[in-house]
């Protein structure tokens, strides 16, 4: 590592890096990190206030309460508003060097007006690599130990999952009417494997459950009908024991459990997913997409509150504010609504959550134009 760091002069003089744009740098960071953490202290308390009789009703101490909740619930948050908040830090700190005649200085020095933006993207590449590596590694986890924390100490209820169909292989299909995902049970089972012009097998059961240690199914009340050369079969039985091409999760099509995976496990579920048929691969890609384009959002959000801000204006920092808020939200209502479009299947699932993305940087482009004039 200490190379790398000998290296960091020479490489600051071959890019032309100055010490304004350090100091643009360091005030973009800072007013970033006070941003989040001013946001996060105020969902912090609201959310305590709405669960702290949920906190004592349940006998939870404060250091787990700690710990084991608030822990693992900041950081979702914080990948949640990075966008936005990136977004407001920009604003807020370029309209006051604006104010402060800070950036005629700095233009009037010689800095061409692309030149001054250098900084702040260097910000932004920063933040952005910061919220990749949040959202496909660190989230996943935390929100997975806050789901747990919320089922096991604060005992909120997970309803079962009803008309559920999935694809076990190419020819076989597989039918639970109602999945009870905290006692790992399914209730009115069917299996079926297809043939070319009726069905070769088929098997139902009152009961489903699944044993992780042998990762076998084992099946209650059973009845197996099967057709071979003409001749129909009929057998019975109180369990059997089989394997089938699925775990609990495929039954529970919860989709809030993409949530708490890894990019990694994510395109693993993606494909599983497309193979079995159960219509959730969509909401899978539609999660590991939305966390790509959020993060990449952060350049978007950088240059749209660069554009805004260094624009000088009588009335100071609260017109930028305004403006600026106001097309934040519109962004990310944006978001919001291609994120339905794309599950109802309107647009695709790879496209949707990049929508925004791609209308907000033909609207940088448009204000970088004329900020320049």
């Amino acid at each position: 590592m200490m190379p790398f760091f000998k290296k960091i002069p020479n490489i600051r003089q071959k890019i032309g890096w100055k010490i304004i744009d350090t100091y643009i740098l360091k005030k973009f960071l800072s007013s970033f990190v006070f941003a989040i953490t001013l946001l996060m202290t105020i969902i912090v308390v609201f959310d305590f206030s709405e669960n702290v009789h949920r906190f004592l009703d349940n006998n939870i101490s404060m250091h787990d309460i700690f710990t084991k909740y608030y822990l693992n619930f900041i950081p979702y948050f914080i990948n949640l508003f990075i966008p936005l908040f990136t977004f407001i830090s920009v604003i807020w700190f370029t309209s006051r060097m604006s104010n402060q005649n800070e950036i005629i200085a700095i233009l009037s020095g010689g800095i061409n007006y692309y030149r001054f933006l250098i900084p702040f993207l260097v910000g932004a590449v920063i933040i952005s690599s910061s919220a990749v590596l949040m959202s496909n590694e660190l989230v996943p986890k935390t929100t997975e130990k806050m789901n747990q924390f919320k089922e096991n100490m604060m005992k909120r209820r997970s309803f079962p999952k009803s008309s559920i169909h999935v694809r076990n292989s190419e020819s076989s299909y597989i039918y639970v009417e109602r999945w009870d995902k905290s006692k790992n049970i399914g209730y009115h089972f069917t299996y079926e494997v297809m043939g070319n012009q009726f069905i070769k097998n088929k098997i139902s059961a009152k009961t489903i459950t699944y044993n992780p240690e042998t990762k076998r199914w084992t099946l209650k009340h059973y009845s197996r009908r099967t057709i071979h050369a003409g001749v129909e079969k009929v057998t019975t039985g109180e369990v059997m024991d089989t394997v089938f091409n699925i775990v609990p999760n495929d039954l529970a099509q919860d989709t809030k459990v993409s949530e708490t995976m890894s990019y990694l496990e994510l395109n693993r579920y993606i494909k599983a997913e497309e193979i079995k048929g159960t219509g959730m691969a969509k909401y899978y890609i539609i999660e590991k997409q939305t966390r790509l384009a959020n993060s990449l959002g952060t350049f978007i959000m950088t240059i749209l509150g660069f554009c805004v801000a260094s624009q000088k204006t009588r009335r100071g920092v609260g017109v930028h504010l305004f403006f600026g808020i106001g097309l934040a939200f519109t962004f990310v209502f944006f978001q919001q609504i291609s994120n339905v479009f794309s599950m109802s299947g309107s647009i695709p699932s790879g496209l949707g959550p990049w929508i925004p993305n791609f209308i907000f940087l033909i609207i940088c482009g448009i204000f970088l134009k004329y900020s320049t004039k």
